[in-house]
């Protein structure tokens, strides 16, 4: 295949490997990206490689995520991501600046640049053309002190956009749009290149909401041109110095084409509980509706919420709905006030709530049991949003307004009020009061640990046999969330062994103990699944706390892509069925010998697990890189590090 962009990006940071799909290649990042939620584990991992990270690239840690305070542990987190920062040479944005992926668009992000990032939707920086991929947070530390980060190279597809979105049809809109255009597919090893004249008449804002929605998809990034519109966003942000044009080379060759008319996009709803779930507003409008939440890194913007604004001005939000505003940074918040669009916010109803990740993770603002909430952000699987039974809707915020008016989930177009179009703002507040650079000294000696952070384990090296017992059986679509809940359990990030305790708690109780069981029996634990195994955030301890509990084997119909590598890092063996019969045939507690699996990895692309009492045998598929293999025989990737940095 030829070059496009994603690929002349890619070819330009490549020093392993040749560029194709499915193929392995190794490349270093310009600038690096984590955030409280996963850089303790970041830090930790990188003390226990000993070190020091590259100092020629730039690498920032977001406090965005755990910020309410409840209990000591945010803090002490907070205290320690500040101290290594300083320590390891890294930028820190303090509580209260606001979410990474925003305060990264607004300050950092460049076009034509490559980006390592441990969340899952950094790709967000696709919108000002600078390709940004999500790892998991062992793969981060180990590119911080340098070393190569590796990853399968993704087929691209090429969408090119047409026309113009009319009166109320948002770039959020066109993200669910996509999502059920593209949800019934198995997007893992894809990425998406948006083109087109359509592009032209998107603000940088409204891109970057579109390549955030495509981490729903399971890409591994998107990518837009970087033009007349990039610059302005930039030179508005005063780094006119950081713009670069960047179109797809004559020629560009792509795996697929997809076409949308942005006329014909009409305001969509993504139905609880999955982003996949989707359909037109007027189709689902008329749910009774408890809470509205506008904001998240998919949509928190000035722009955005200066369209909500527009939308409220002069009316009251209805008694029966709880309205909660959330700005995604300081700046958003800063050019509301200027903007004399706060006022109407708050005259409305609305209530006002830090720019961090908040509601969107259910730390914080988890609806009453029962509610429905609709909400701007882009996940709604279930539980997330803090209570388990509750309705997530997906919406855009014209449509977030539309409902917090009338109490019930309502199409915008359907007020009858005129359009809201926001003021171009020529110049943004810059205030990087909270962004704390690298001190010029680097400060040495022990890194402040409240008694919540403790070093994360390591696995050993993986045996020449196992013996395995189906401890749990899932269907399809379970996410890192299901896997290992957020909310208020998020303060345990820093403490594997204790966030363990809460693994598939609202899918199985009973599976910690039972895991605990049959690994003090020296059985290790082989969790069956169906497709998309592992679909939404990076969570690296969505690996971790399974692993320590014994599950050293996964059998899925297929992984999303983030989630296979943290596997793989972390000691656990991703296996995907030959014969879809053969997941319908295992049951919960069935035994299995796996004899052959370290010499199978490395000579066949087969495993055999087979049950000699019962007479059943039968294959399993790996896929692997001898590289993941190594990995993998290894004991994880931190092992393979310590053996390997040079």
């Amino acid at each position: 295949m030829g070059s496009n962009t994603i690929y002349a990006i890619l070819e330009k940071h490549r020093v392993h490997g040749r560029i194709g799909p499915g193929e392995e290649i190794g490349v270093r990042a310009d600038q690096l990206l984590t955030q409280d939620g996963t850089g303790t584990m970041v830090f930790l991992h990188l003390e226990q490689l000993g070190r020091p990270r590259a100092k020629n690239r730039l690498a920032v840690c977001y406090v965005d995520h755990n910020t309410l305070g409840d209990g000591p542990e945010n803090a002490d987190d907070h205290a320690f991501l500040q101290a290594a920062c300083e320590k390891f040479q890294v930028h820190f944005s303090r509580p209260g600046n606001g979410i990474g992926h925003q305060l990264h668009l607004e300050r950092f992000a460049a076009p034509g640049l490559l980006l390592l990032g441990a969340d899952s939707h950094v790709p967000t920086l696709g919108g000002i053309g600078e390709l940004a991929i999500g790892v998991g947070g062992l793969e981060l530390a180990v590119a911080l002190t340098g070393a190569p980060h590796y990853l399968i190279c993704p087929a691209v597809t090429r969408v090119v956009l047409t026309g113009k979105l009319r009166p109320f049809c948002s770039a959020k809109d066109l993200g669910l749009h996509i999502l059920g255009l593209l949800g019934g597919r198995q997007n893992a090893g894809v990425a998406l290149e948006y083109t087109g004249p359509g592009v032209k008449g998107l603000s940088v804002q409204e891109r970057a909401t579109l390549a955030n929605l495509g981490a729903e998809l399971g890409l591994t990034t998107s990518l837009f041109p970087a033009d007349e519109v990039t610059q302005a966003f930039l030179t508005a942000q005063g780094r006119t110095r950081d713009y670069r044009r960047q179109q797809p080379p004559k020629g560009a060759e792509y795996a697929e084409q997809i076409s949308v008319d942005l006329d014909k996009i009409e305001p969509m709803v993504a139905l609880p509980s999955s982003p996949l779930k989707v359909t037109t507003v007027r189709e689902a409008a008329g749910v009774s509706v408890q809470q509205v939440a506008i904001g998240s890194c998919t949509n928190g913007s000035y722009e955005d919420l200066a369209r909500v604004a527009a939308i409220l001005g002069g009316r009251r939000v209805s008694p029966e709905v709880s309205v909660v505003v959330a700005p995604a940074s300081r700046q958003a918040l800063r050019t509301l006030l200027e903007q004399r669009q706060l006022a109407p916010l708050l005259d409305a109803g609305c209530r006002l709530t830090e720019s961090t990740c908040g509601f969107c993770i259910g730390h914080g603002q988890a609806p009453g049991t029962g509610w429905v909430s609709v909400r701007t952000s882009s996940r709604n699987y279930p539980g997330r949003c803090g209570t388990a039974g509750a309705q997530v809707y997906l919406v855009s915020p014209e449509t977030a307004a539309a409902t917090a008016l009338r109490g019930v989930l309502t199409d915008p177009r359907d007020l009858k009020l005129r359009a809201p179009a926001p003021r171009a703002v020529r110049r943004y507040p810059v205030d990087d009061g909270l962004l704390l650079p690298p001190p010029r000294r680097v400060r040495l000696g022990e890194l402040p640990r409240g008694p919540n952070i403790v070093d994360p384990p390591r696995q050993k090296p993986l045996p020449a046999s196992l013996h395995v017992e189906v401890s749990l059986k899932l269907g399809d679509h379970v996410s890192t969330d299901e896997i290992l809940p957020a909310g208020r359990w998020l303060k345990y990030r820093s403490n594997v062994q204790e966030y363990a305790k809460h693994t598939f708690e609202g899918i199985d109780p009973t599976f910690v103990q039972r895991a605990r069981e049959n690994a003090a029996r020296e059985i290790c634990n082989l969790i069956v699944a169906g497709n998309h195994y592992g679909e939404g955030s990076s969570r690296e301890h969505a690996a971790m706390c399974p692993a320590l509990l014994g599950v050293r084997v996964i059998l899925a119909k297929s992984f999303e892509r983030i989630h296979l590598g943290n596997l793989i890092n972390h000691g656990v063996v991703p296996l995907t069925f030959l014969d879809q019969r053969t997941y319908e045939a295992l049951t919960l507690d069935d035994y299995f010998e796996m004899p052959w699996i370290a010499a199978e990895l490395k000579k066949s692309e087969t495993i055999t697990l087979r049950n000699p009492d019962r007479g059943i045998e039968f294959k399993v598929r790996h896929g692997l890189s001898r590289r993941q293999i190594e990995i993998l025989l290894a004991g994880g990737l931190a092992n393979h590090a310590a053996r390997h940095l040079i």
